[in-house]
């Protein structure tokens, strides 16, 4: 018999939107980040351990770009670096998601 897990640990844009709203102010104004907006940079990254949960992140910041207001690009492309935090992708508006492997 064949046993296989279920995906486990699926990522939402909600979970995604609450990880990074310590790093709202960031995100519109640069300067420092907050320990709290790297702590949830570093979780999302952790979680983000299989390609359809890379993928989700970066459909989700897409979408949040489009809906929260005064986010710049490039503010969002270096988060990741601020953090510590290497991605295996660019964090920019036109990223085609589904290249991340």
């Amino acid at each position: 018999m064949l046993v296989t897990a279920p995906i486990a640990n699926a990522l939402t844009c909600s979970e995604i939107s609450s990880q990074l709203s310590p790093c709202l102010s960031y995100l519109r104004n640069g300067g420092s980040v907050s320990s709290k907006c790297c702590s949830g940079v570093e979780n999302l990254n952790n979680k983000s351990n299989t390609t359809p949960l890379r993928q989700q992140p970066c459909n989700c910041f897409r979408t949040l770009a489009s809906e929260v207001s005064g986010i710049k690009t490039e503010y969002a492309s270096s988060l990741p670096g601020k953090c510590g935090v290497n991605l295996q992708y660019k964090i920019s508006w036109d990223t085609n998601c589904n290249s991340i492997k």
